[in-house]
């Protein structure tokens, strides 16, 4: 009966697309193909009875607790209006560049999603802070709104990222999973911490890639991309000094929490501890902090983890369900079995992960595809750590691609309506080719990955 796992997976997919919650529909589904299997006779209950050791398991997961921290910081900063301050200052600095705005709002994007590691709120702030000035300054609209797109979803890959997070903790039951299959019984383990550093160097090449780009159309369509103002902004005041006060404070605060995970200091989750506390500390110096906006910080903060733990519980529920009708065997087979091996079935997953992410948030793929994909491709002997940053690349573009791509929705809906929506997808194509462009950089050469983990380790 393994065949209705892949029914229950099909009828996940359509109901959460009629726009029912996805925690809800997740645990739903799940429990009515129990319960119909259990009264049929061709599923074991015993399955379900695991269930609150799950849950009690997740509640002390002490990964986890990073999720609500780093969700913390990033929307502390983003009420002090650290963007704000960092693409007005930036903007003046390369404002003599043709196309010098463009590049700031992809290093904005970079400290944004360093700082905050959220793609819809990064590519909303983006879109609503640079995108009426590029327009007004002259930017070819397909121009402005690809950048701002492919600077928004950078929250994917550069640390500290929620989506590592709940990568590296699926990712390490999954290895562990893999090497018990494999007779191993003093299993390696991978950490949260393993994907932030290994994340690091495609991150930070994605962000040149953009770059390269940018110049490449200034120089090549001059027209699109104009020069600011820099001369009557330079005459505002002190460009060095307001320089070193938008940028000095954000930088700081990534490396304390970047760094205090590299040099071995601190967890990802006391490192996520200390990113929050140092970004309400900014928050309070800039004076940006009152009572409401207290209220309101705590508020998002509580909504958006409160999402991913509920998403988290129905799709335990739910991959508990799919292996009682073993669907886990009936995927393994599958992929096991492709011409090519180990790489036949790699492409096979991350086709399906990219055309699922059409649908389906990176939280959804996370907690349901990897537990099911995971286990046998680590068991086919890849690098959980370079996996795990393909996963993330993979992702990132599905996320870009028209026309379903949930960043165009995102800035879709923050744009001014003379920006026509043509106008965003021609903007992002070159972007997702970029963006293919460094999944296929990074099959070649898994090192881009790996080797920073294993230097620091060694």
């Amino acid at each position: 009966m393994s065949i209705l796992a892949l029914f229950m997976f099909a009828a996940v997919v359509l109901i959460m697309l009629a726009g029912f919650p996805v925690a809800f529909t997740l645990a739903g589904v799940a429990l009515l193909f129990a319960f119909g299997g259990a009264l049929a006779g061709v599923f074991d209950t015993a399955f379900l009875a695991t269930m609150p050791s799950r849950v009690f398991g997740i509640m002390g997961n002490e990964t986890l607790v990073a999720v609500p921290l780093f969700v913390f910081m990033g929307v502390t900063l983003e009420r002090a209006r650290i963007a704000e301050e960092l693409l007005d200052t930036l903007g003046q600095l390369f404002g003599r560049l043709r196309g010098g705005l463009a590049i700031s709002v992809t290093l904005v994007g970079m400290l944004l999603a360093a700082s905050t590691g959220i793609v819809g709120a990064t590519v909303v702030t983006m879109g609503l802070l640079s995108l009426p000035t590029m327009l007004r300054r002259g930017y070819d609209p397909a121009v402005a709104t690809g950048t701002i797109s492919a600077s928004g979803t950078l929250g994917q890959i550069i640390p500290p990222s929620i989506i590592l997070v709940l990568l590296g903790d699926v990712l390490s039951s999954a290895y562990q999973q893999a090497q018990l299959s494999q007779g191993i019984y003093n299993p390696d383990t991978v950490s949260v911490g393993d994907l932030f550093i290994g994340a690091l160097l495609p991150g930070l090449t994605l962000v040149a890639l953009y770059i390269a780009w940018l110049l490449i159309v200034a120089w090549l369509r001059p027209q699109a991309m104009p020069p600011g103002r820099s001369e009557e902004d330079r005459r505002e005041g002190r460009l060095a000094l307001r320089v070193i006060r938008a940028l000095l404070p954000p930088l700081l605060l990534i490396l304390a929490v970047l760094g205090s995970i590299m040099a071995g200091f601190a967890t990802p989750t006391e490192a996520a501890a200390v990113g929050g506390a140092g970004a309400l500390l900014l928050a309070a110096l800039r004076r940006a902090l009152d009572r409401e906006r207290l209220r309101d910080i705590a508020r998002s903060t509580a909504r958006i983890s409160s999402m991913v733990f509920m998403i988290l519980i129905g799709a335990s529920l739910f991959s508990l369900v799919f292996r009682g009708y073993a669907g886990d065997e009936l995927v393994r087979d599958f992929l096991t079995g492709l011409p090519g091996g180990v790489y036949t079935a790699l492409f096979m997953v991350m086709l399906v992960m990219f055309l699922l992410g059409f649908v389906l948030d990176f939280i959804e793929i996370t907690f349901v595809v990897v537990p099911i994909v995971g286990p046998v491709l680590l068991a086919m002997g890849l690098d959980p750590v370079w996996l795990g940053i393909m996963i993330a690349i993979n992702l990132q573009t599905s996320f870009l691609t028209p026309p379903f791509g949930f960043a165009l929705f995102y800035l879709r809906g923050v744009a001014p309506a003379e920006v026509p929506t043509s106008a965003i997808y021609r903007g992002v194509i070159p972007f997702v080719i970029i963006q293919l462009l460094m999944l296929l950089l990074l099959a070649a050469w898994p090192a881009l990955a790996t080797w920073l983990p294993d230097r620091l380790q060694g």
